[in-house]
Order: structure tokens, then sequence, then C-alpha cells
């Protein structure tokens, strides 16, 4: 009975876009943005203006409801009116949010919605989030899929921008470990700090740039301060960061 690979339910849609029938709106995502397909005919399901599903016991057409209207099974455990979206895997703890505008997973009482992101965080960083204005409305600066409706886990940087996990996991692979919209660090440095003073120390410059300056502007702390010319890296005197970049004072070759 279960046929989507999405999801575990009972019923398929009928796009209002195409007039096509699909498991549920991610298949139908996946087929009409293929890369196959023509870019002017690429798009997304509307999710809120599906009216028809299909009952994929006896294949009746219907208006969206839980139970089938011919024979009475429920199509979906978890049915939400609004979102027209069936799921019988009652597990993810589904609940819709009405100020986001769909459907989440992960029990209604383990988040909050703040007005200011435009989204639903863990109740974990309620009163340590920094917000940032429609942090979820954008494609995530990795793999670039869009994150308000994701079903990929998401986490929130330290800087308030959000990513995919997975995607952060990636970057630490890389060695990344600063944010790739605004260049803040993502986890606490302290330690490599430590051991680039270690490094700086340990190699000294020659004597014609012993006396060389250079102005820097620090990622984590945005001031800019005046610090000595050094091939390895750059402290900020402010924050003891040394994500920092040089930003003029470049000395004479």
């Amino acid at each position: 009975t279960f046929r989507c690979k999405h999801y575990r339910r009972r019923c398929k849609i009928r796009a209002p876009c195409c007039d096509e029938i699909f498991d549920c709106r991610h298949c139908h995502n996946e087929a009409k943005n293929d890369l196959e397909i023509d870019p002017i005919h690429r798009h997304d399901v509307p999710r809120h203006q599906v009216k028809r599903v299909i009952c994929s016991v006896c294949g009746t057409e219907q208006n969206v409801q839980r139970n089938c209207r011919s024979c009475g099974v429920c199509m979906g455990n978890y049915f939400c009116e609004i979102c027209k979206f069936f799921d019988d895997d009652v597990l993810k703890e589904q609940f819709h949010c009405h100020e986001c505008g769909i459907c989440r997973t992960g029990g209604k009482g383990n988040f909050f919605h703040c007005h200011k992101c435009g989204c639903c965080y863990s109740n974990l960083i309620k009163d340590s989030h920094h917000c940032v204005e429609r942090a979820m409305h954008h494609n995530c600066p990795v793999c670039f899929e869009f994150l308000f409706d994701s079903m990929k886990n998401i986490t929130v940087l330290l800087c308030g921008h959000t990513i995919h996990l997975d995607c952060v996991k990636e970057m630490e692979l890389h060695h990344r470990y600063s944010c790739p919209v605004c260049s803040k660090s993502i986890c606490d440095m302290s330690n490599i700090w430590r051991k680039l003073d270690e490094e700086v120390a340990s190699t000294p410059m020659p004597e014609m740039y012993k006396n060389k300056m250079v102005w820097i502007l620090c990622n984590d702390c945005e001031s800019t301060c005046e610090v000595q010319y050094h091939i390895v890296a750059y402290k900020c005197l402010r924050c003891c960061s040394y994500n920092t970049r040089q930003i003029q004072g470049f000395p004479a070759p």
C-alpha cells in the first residue's frame, strides 16, 4: 500500500498545477524539476491548493479528507486539512505551525516559533539563538536547497544563519569552520587559536618585515585593528580570534 518513498500514506494527490497524479508533493517536485525538464516548465506543487486525492486501496478519486469515501480506509493517521498532508508514521510527532503555515515534525511542545526569524526552532536554543530576519526563508548556502520546507535536518549556527546539518559536517571534513554567509566561526575555535599562537611564535619573520604593520578585519567581532605583519595568521587584538583578513597595509616586495 505504501508506495511513496517520502511518506507512509494510503493516497496519491492530483497536482493542481499540471493535473497529473503523484504519490506526494515531493515526488511531484522531484519529477517536475528534473534536469531533463525544460527550465521554463519546471515548478513546485502549491501544496495548499491540492483539492483531489486518490485512494491507494480502491483507486477512488475524491476531495481531500482523512478517510476514503468509498472503502473507508484511513489514508493517513496524521492528517492536516490545511497542508493537504497525510502520513501514517506518527512517531515523527507532526504538528501544524500556523505561523509557519506548514506542518513540521518533532512535537509541538518541543519547538517555539520565532517571529523575527519567521520559523520554528528547538526550545533548546530559545534563550540563546541569534535572531536573523527570515533566517529559514532562503537556500542552504552550501547545497542551495530551500531550507524553509526542507525534509533534511537543519542547524542554526552561532551567528544565527541556518544550514543543513549534513552540509556543516561536510564543511568540517574539508576544514571549513566559518559561516558561508557571514564568515563568522561556526563553533568554539579556542583550541585552534592556541595552536596558531604556538605556530606564530615559532615562526619569526625576516628582519625586513619585523616592523611592518597591517590593518585587519575580524570576521568574528567585526572590529578592525593594526597588527604586525605575519605570514602565518593575524590575531584580533579584541577577541583573540584568528578568523581575520587583511584589509590594508601590504608590505613592499
